[in-house]
Order: structure tokens, then sequence, then C-alpha cells
């Protein structure tokens, strides 16, 4: 059997169709079981999964080691294809508390030094700052990755949450393989400006929140208790009267599911794919239950039909409620 596998941009490598957001095993999304989140690394790397995503200041170095430590214990032949993508930059206090984004070069050094001890790799296949740093130019972030790429420490370059503009000069600066941006049903907005300007560029796309953060995953109610440190508990889409006007999207959305027989999950992730190869949507799995779902999105064949069906039950922006908190907000460069 052939694996469906696609390319991060023309100067990336090649990597399954999907790959995996390990972010919620740490950190955001309330508490995580780390046997079952290591169980599930391992079932995705059996199933052809190559792409980790993480990032270094999730749960404070927690997930490069629960990642490292999943390594360790996978087959070999499992562990070699694995390729991993680390973003870095994010400001962290002890109490958890984010103080903004450091994208100089000494501190990009720095924080690969650290990243690469962790995970107990001796290169990150795609490196990239998590926000751009408002104080240091992008052509010296980027030029400080090129370094790195140099030595033999980081394979490719990626952006990640970042405008047209930033992305041209990155791309004047060095070769950038990817961009890590949200893009999903409900989360359209690079299609307007980002999306051309990557695809002129030969950038390919890794896609975080294709089913945002559980919103349209078929699994979310309205009386759901989220725990204190669940971030949905705060993200203006889940609050109130912005959750039950979109929670209704999906009840349209899973009526085309219903018709297809498939689940809501599939046909969200299945949209997003359908959207072009350069496009690799990142499922935040935590369980093999949902890691096995989503991979069911493979074999969705969605029609043009289907796709006129999917985009008048969920128009481009249907949603209500920014996709992060007004804080947050001010830091997407990809938002400006």
């Amino acid at each position: 059997m052939t694996l469906p596998t696609r390319t991060l941009g023309t100067t990336g490598p090649r990597v399954f169709a999907l790959g995996l957001g390990c972010m919620g095993m740490s950190a955001l999304y309330g508490d995580a079981d780390r046997t079952e989140s290591i169980a599930t690394v391992h079932a995705a790397l059996e199933a052809g999964v190559t792409l980790l995503d993480t990032g270094d200041f999730y749960g404070m170095g927690h997930n490069e080691l629960l990642i490292g430590e999943a390594l360790r214990t996978a087959p070999a032949a499992h562990r070699e294809q694995a390729l991993t993508s680390v973003k870095f930059g994010a400001l962290r206090g002890p109490d958890g508390a984010w103080s903004g984004y450091d994208g100089r070069p000494a501190a990009v050094r720095n924080f690969a030094a650290y990243s690469l001890q962790r995970l107990g790799v001796d290169h990150i296949d795609v490196y990239r700052i998590a926000r751009l740093d408002p104080d240091v130019p992008i052509e010296e972030t980027v030029g400080a990755i090129a370094e790195l790429v140099e030595k033999g420490y980081v394979r490719h370059i990626g952006l990640s949450e970042v405008g047209a503009e930033t992305i041209r000069r990155a791309a004047a600066t060095a070769p950038i393989a990817d961009l890590q941006i949200e893009y999903g049903l409900i989360t359209r907005g690079i299609e307007r400006e980002i999306l051309p300007t990557v695809r002129e560029l030969g950038i390919s796309v890794t896609a975080y929140g294709v089913l945002s953060r559980g919103l349209i995953s078929g699994h979310f109610s309205a009386d759901r208790q989220l725990a204190a440190n669940d971030f949905r508990a705060h993200s203006p889409r889940f609050q109130g009267e912005n959750l039950r006007h979109n929670l209704t999207l999906v009840e349209s959305l899973r009526k085309i599911a219903e018709q297809k027989g498939v689940s809501v999950a599939q046909i969200a992730v299945a949209w997003v794919l359908a959207q072009g190869e350069d496009i690799v949507p990142l499922v935040g799995a935590r369980t093999r239950e949902r890691l096995t779902e989503s991979l069911g999105a493979l074999d969705v064949v969605l029609d043009a039909g289907d796709l006129a069906a999917i985009e008048a039950a969920v128009p481009a922006d249907a949603a209500a409620g920014e996709r992060y908190a007004a804080a947050a907000m001010a830091h997407l460069d990809s938002e400006r």
C-alpha cells in the first residue's frame, strides 16, 4: 500500500498527508494521560504519520520531553521516519504567564540547544519562531535559523502565524519550507492574502486548528464543563451566544457527514485536505481513538457537490467570536 504524502514546500521533506499536533498532550486543554499520549504518538508512527509538531514552551518543555520519550521507545523503523517540527520564542513565567516573544539570534541558538537536548535528537527537521518578535526584524531571526541549518542542527526553516509581508521578507532571506497557521472550515482568513502569497513563493502550509480546538469535531456540547487550565474556557468562540451559534454550524455539517456515512471530524479534516496538496492538516489527537477517527478522513472523497454543500452549511466568516482573546490576537502578525 502506498501511503499518502505531501511535500513541505519546494525545499522541505515529504511527509504523511496528516501531521500530529502534540500540544494538547502537555498543555492548554486540561489534564492529559501521559501513557495514552505516548501510545498515541506510537500509533501515529505505526500508521505512517511522520510529522510530529511541538513547541518548546508547551508545558515549559514537557511536550518535547514527552515526544523524546515516545521516540526513544518506538521501534527503530518508526523512530527513523519521524520528523520534528518545533516552535520556539514564547517567553513564560513560573506561573505559566505569557510575557512576549524573543527572536534575537542569540536566543534562537539558545532555544535550539535546549530543544535538541529535550527531544534527544541531533537535528530538528522544521524550526520556526512561534510568533513574530516585534522588536527583532524577521530577517535576523530567519538568518539565525539559516546558520543552524548550515551547521546541521536544523534541516528546514518554517514560519508561524505571520502575514504576507513578513513571509516575503523571510523568503528573501533564506529558503522557507513551510508556514504553520490556523486554517479550517471556520477559520479561513488566510485565503484572502496569505495563502496566495505562500503559493506564489512555493511554501507549504501546516494547518493547525482544523477542528477549531474540538469545536467542530462533533464531540463538543454546549453544556460541557471545561477545566480552569483548559484554553477553551477563555476562548471567545466557546463563550455564551458565540458557542451556541457555532454549534449550530456543527449541526449543519453533521447532516452532510451523516449523508456521507462519516463523522463530523472526518468531513472537517477531509475539507482541509481537499483545499490543496500543499496543505498538511495537523490533528491534535490526544488519544488513539481520536487519532483513528482523524486518519479516517483520508478515505473521505469530497466531490464538487459535497464541497458546495459544506460551503453552504459553513460559509467563510460564519463563526462567532475571535479565535483568541484580545491580548493574544495582538501578537498575531497574520491578523494585521
